[in-house]
């Protein structure tokens, strides 16, 4: 088993393997003068089974195109198998066309994918599961849920919890979120999106008058939805809110609506690699490298994965 780094997460796949107790593969990506990426393995990897880590966060495009090369390097080199690991999958929002003459672009990136030639996919938290059949290879698709779930169950929080969905789409995530966490209730919040990356509230479904209100979602980007939730949360009587999600994009402005004071807390995984400039008092950063690395491990000994959750 080698495990190879993209740029874009080069702690997380540390963490991963020093799980695993295996040395990252040695690997040379660069950038020349006009922007062309150049990828050479350092190290043989014929006959192994090859993971290549590497997030397509921001830069997207950057990212994405540096792991077909990856890809593209490890076939060239005779590997065994090539899987790659994307702990965030960007594209997957464009999962269907909702206006006339619209691309969908998580399609358009999971056949790349496939032709570039990966033999398998691991994501985690895909923004919504029909994605996975675009893949025309196997997919196992983990959850960040287990390590915000631990957390919180380390934490003294009011025993008078409710799990709230800030929008319709995620009450099956919230739903399972709820029912791993005591049991507790479950509250949505209905919402009429006006465009591309901006939500109004309209009303809350459920009640969290005098509760701690945990909100919980796959990802947050500008923290539109999220914050306008939260504030019509505390307008019907919620004692604090909790934020957690797994993807932390935190495009602009982002920070200042989280760090604004509304929320008690931002739980999030380390999917994502958070620059200084991103964090906040109110964050906290929890490693995923453990539930992937397990992932990887069962993946690699022909092992059930779905039994890791269970």
């Amino acid at each position: 088993m080698k495990i190879f780094s993209g740029t874009a997460n080069r702690p997380l796949s540390q963490e991963i393997a020093a799980y695993l107790g295996v040395d990252l593969g040695k690997i040379l990506i660069k950038r020349f003068a006009d922007g062309e990426i150049y990828v050479q393995l350092q190290e043989s990897v014929r006959g192994c089974d090859v993971f290549l880590v590497q997030p397509t966060c921001s830069p997207v495009n950057e990212n994405l195109m540096e792991l077909f090369i990856m890809i593209d390097a490890c076939r060239r080199a005779s590997a065994r198998s090539i899987t790659v690991v994307i702990p965030y999958f960007g594209y997957a929002r464009a999962d269907r066309k909702a206006q006339g003459r619209e691309a969908i672009t998580a399609k358009l990136a999971a056949n790349l994918l496939t032709e570039a030639g990966s033999d398998r996919v691991i994501v985690c938290d895909i923004h919504s599961t029909q994605a996975l059949g675009y893949f025309d290879i196997p997919v196992d698709h983990i959850y960040g849920q287990p390590v915000i779930l631990d957390y919180l169950a380390s934490k003294t929080i009011s025993e008078d919890l409710v799990v709230v969905s800030p929008d319709v789409g995620g009450v099956v995530r919230a739903r399972a979120f709820a029912k791993k966490l005591f049991d507790a209730p479950l509250a949505i919040v209905d919402k009429r999106r006006q465009g591309h990356n901006m939500s109004e509230v309209m009303h809350l479904i459920g009640d969290v008058k005098g509760k701690v209100a945990i909100m919980v979602d796959d990802m947050i980007d500008t923290a539109g939805t999220i914050t306008s939730a939260a504030a019509l949360l505390k307008q019907e009587g919620a004692e604090a809110v909790y934020a957690c999600c797994t993807h932390a994009v935190f495009s602009p402005p982002a920070i200042e609506r989280l760090s604004g004071g509304i929320f008690e807390e931002v739980i999030v995984t380390n999917s994502i690699l958070l620059p200084e400039d991103k964090c906040f008092p109110q964050l906290t950063v929890l490693s995923m490298a453990n539930l992937v690395a397990e992932t990887i491990w069962h993946v690699h000994r022909d092992g059930s994965v779905s039994s890791i959750f269970q």
